[in-house]
């Protein structure tokens, strides 16, 4: 049986995020703001009450340790904007994407981008020129930015679980 390329993209999500409503489905309020490392990025909350991420624009060396929040921020903001671009809307800049606050608010708010994403999904022009994230010079495609999306997503899905895993081991 062969598979479309819109199929295999599909398909490719669905593991992914399959994955991810395990990982969702046993985090606690207490994990998202657990720092496993000295060296950490998390989420802030400014003098307004917005939750902002910690950020450089160089990456730093060493690497901080992401934390659930900033984790689930980032895995918004990239989302976010990638929609943006496939929907034709203005890109918002990343300080424009900010932390919901708690654990079970992020976890909606990423449930909706899903949501989001697969009703773009089915008329997704494939072959179209796509410039995000690398840059019209890259001359890619939507397929390869949602390639991109499936690999980022299972990446970040992937340091979740094993921060939730070190996380419940009590290390």
């Amino acid at each position: 049986m062969s598979a479309s390329r819109s199929e295999l993209l599909r398909w490719q999500f669905d593991l992914t995020w399959s994955l991810f409503e395990y990982h969702l489905a046993e985090l606690k309020a207490r994990d998202f703001l657990w720092e496993p490392s000295d060296l950490c990025w998390t989420v802030h909350q400014d003098e307004d009450g917005v939750w902002r991420p910690d950020w450089a624009d160089t990456e730093p060396d060493p690497i901080p340790v992401p934390t659930i929040a900033w984790l689930t921020w980032h895995i918004g903001w990239w989302w976010s904007v990638t929609l943006d671009h496939l929907c034709r809307r203005t890109p918002r800049e990343r300080e424009e994407i900010t932390w919901p606050g708690d654990g079970e608010s992020a976890v909606e708010w990423l449930r909706g981008l899903r949501d989001e994403w697969l009703a773009v999904l089915p008329d997704a022009d494939l072959d179209a020129a796509s410039a995000h994230p690398w840059g019209s010079e890259a001359g890619l495609t939507v397929a390869h930015t949602i390639a991109w999306v499936n690999s980022e997503l299972m990446k970040n899905v992937s340091e979740i679980g094993q921060l939730r895993l070190l996380r419940v081991s009590g290390a």
